[in-house]
């Protein structure tokens, strides 16, 4: 997380977020009152954090990675009425998305355009992800890709597979990456051939490199293109 994010749980008096969430912040929940549900909860979660801070309380409504990416403060916002949004000072501050805390331990994938696919159909459709998957993948971008796999959730990553199959070489770099920045962390760069090989779950992200995507080697990296651009290696602007 950030220092600001890190002082704003620090200062606040409620902290409120998904049940593993509130452990991972471990002693600094010390001395708060904290509120936590478990998972597809979001919306019963919310009104807690709103009826929270409606009584004067100071409230830290926690997401990981970035409360704006896959996060809880669009859902915070929705809810919001307009008296209420009007009696709350909300602080949506900005944090450190899997995306690229990923990337920092592979090197260096996303230098270049990419984009980020959640494979969760829990709220949006198959058919729909399926498609982002395949103009992503078509438009050679280097794809992100978050919620890959849970146990009784599968078939959404062997499709994805298969669209990546049909757009990309199978010897296109590939960076899984497992609780990053939390205990146990783990990194594995491989192929797109070789990906579904690789232990994969709700922890892990997934980093599909682009056709300029290569590695060297610990490091997946991705060229911006500036290879033979003798005026950008002298430091002339």
């Amino acid at each position: 997380m950030s220092m600001r994010a890190l002082e704003a749980i620090r200062s606040s008096q409620v902290i409120v977020g998904y049940s593993t969430y509130i452990k991972l912040l471990g002693d600094l929940v010390i001395g708060k009152e904290t509120i936590a549900t478990g998972m597809t909860r979001e919306i019963k979660r919310t009104r807690l954090a709103i009826d929270s801070a409606l009584s004067g309380k100071s409230v830290c409504f926690i997401s990981s990675g970035d409360a704006g990416v896959y996060g809880m403060a669009g859902l915070a916002l929705e809810m919001l009425s307009a008296d209420e949004d009007a009696a709350i000072n909300i602080d949506i501050i900005p944090g450190i998305i899997a995306a690229t805390s990923c990337a920092s331990l592979l090197g260096a994938p996303l230098m270049h355009d990419f984009a980020t696919i959640s494979l969760s159909d829990l709220l949006t459709d198959l058919e729909l992800i399926e498609k982002r998957l395949e103009l992503a993948a078509k438009a050679d971008f280097v794809i992100v890709i978050y919620n890959p796999k849970s146990k009784r959730r599968t078939k959404p990553l062997d499709r994805a597979w298969d669209i990546l199959m049909k757009h990309k070489a199978p010897k296109t770099p590939v960076g899984i990456v497992r609780n990053a920045g939390r205990h146990e962390t783990s990194v594995k760069i491989t192929t797109l051939q070789e990906m579904l090989s690789c232990d994969i779950d709700m922890l892990t992200t997934i980093i599909v490199g682009n056709s300029q995507t290569y590695i060297k080697g610990d490091y997946m990296i991705t060229p911006r293109g500036y290879s033979g651009k003798s005026d950008y290696l002298r430091g002339v602007k």
